[in-house]
């Protein structure tokens, strides 16, 4: 059960720094208390390579694929991104604000992205996650609960659960119970 320590100015030790430009201050006197899981994969249903990388950098190439295309624009980043084999790439200090919520509110509390930490999978709606994600994410959210005692695990909710109707991740294929029990 061993944690990953988190630097004094919101970095993750021994993760894949790759520093996004999507990112603004979080609101003064704003907690870190709630943690919310993604799921990503660019293009949609592909795994592998370094396109969600380029996507939450502003680098992705549009002429690469139809879809790319459509997203063309879109700034977006999340904290951090487990892929299939586990590693972990943190993209914005758990101190700023990163852009991964959107429109979206918890517990009456509006605007996710001020308050919230943003973790994406590797994945779809509809394809298992594997065994080395489990791992990395439960490793993950150990760290984070103790550097941020306000994350509780009543407070780790799913992309879905804070914009219902507008967004499905990490879907019906997630085992939010083998997550939260591996904690």
């Amino acid at each position: 059960m061993s944690t990953r320590q988190i630097t004094e100015d919101g970095w993750l030790e021994a993760v894949r720094w790759l520093p996004s430009p999507n990112f603004d201050k979080r609101p003064v006197r704003t907690e870190i208390s709630l943690l919310v899981i993604h799921s990503i994969s660019l293009p949609p249903g592909s795994f592998g390579g370094s396109y969600v990388d380029e996507f939450f950098c502003n680098k992705l190439d549009p002429s690469e694929h139809p879809y790319f295309s459509e997203i063309a624009g879109i700034e977006v980043s999340a904290h951090l991104f487990i892929d299939r084999g586990g590693r972990i790439t943190q993209f914005v200090p758990f101190m700023e604000r990163a852009w991964h919520a959107g429109e979206s509110s918890f517990a009456n509390c509006d605007n996710c992205n001020d308050y919230s930490i943003g973790i994406e999978l590797e994945g779809t709606d509809d394809s298992p996650y594997t065994d080395d994600q489990y791992r990395a994410l439960a490793q993950v959210t150990r760290s984070l609960m103790t550097a941020y005692p306000r994350l509780t695990k009543d407070r780790i909710v799913g992309h879905c659960d804070i914009a219902p109707g507008r967004k499905t991740d990490p879907g019906e294929m997630f085992d939010w119970q083998r997550y939260l029990t591996s904690m």
